[in-house]
């Protein structure tokens, strides 16, 4: 492949991955071949022009707080709340060669991944985006629908 077309594989790629996207299914799979669903059932996966990305997942039928104000939320509130949503933003880069979206994580709930890189190997499936992440406890498959758009 000469570098022209690498090019314009790139820009193809990055085109089609440009949007919102709606969690459909989310899944792992733990070293020892056992295959969980956490509790995140709902999500939302934003990809830029600008080359800016974020990524909400969270677990639906979250118990409201016993106050509105979060300031006064209980210790065991917070506790779930921390639990019942993951979020990070960043920028992205995309590797054709190796079909990865690479997340640059600039902020995240979890503070651990900030100025880390998150390696996506992607595949598109019809309508949806497929995700596969490698990760110290085995393997993550997100897989997205684009909201609003009948343009792929």
């Amino acid at each position: 492949m000469n570098d022209a077309t690498a090019r314009g594989s790139s820009v193809e790629v990055r085109a089609r991955l440009i949007g919102t996207w709606r969690l459909v299914s989310f899944h792992e799979e733990l070293s020892d071949g056992e295959i969980v669903s956490p509790t995140e059932d709902q999500g939302q996966l934003i990809y830029t022009a600008e080359g800016r990305m974020s990524a909400q997942l969270m677990q639906s039928n979250r118990a409201r707080f016993g106050k509105g104000d979060w300031r006064e939320a209980t210790d065991e509130e917070r506790a779930r709340a921390w639990l019942e949503y993951f979020g990070y933003y960043g920028t992205f880069s995309i590797d054709e060669e190796k079909k990865a979206v690479i997340h640059h994580v600039e902020g995240s709930s979890f503070p651990n991944l900030v100025g880390s890189k998150q390696v996506r190997y992607f595949r598109f499936e019809g309508k949806c985006l497929v995700l596969n992440a490698d990760s110290g406890w085995g393997k993550v498959r997100a897989v997205w629908e684009k909201v609003g758009s009948s343009n792929f």
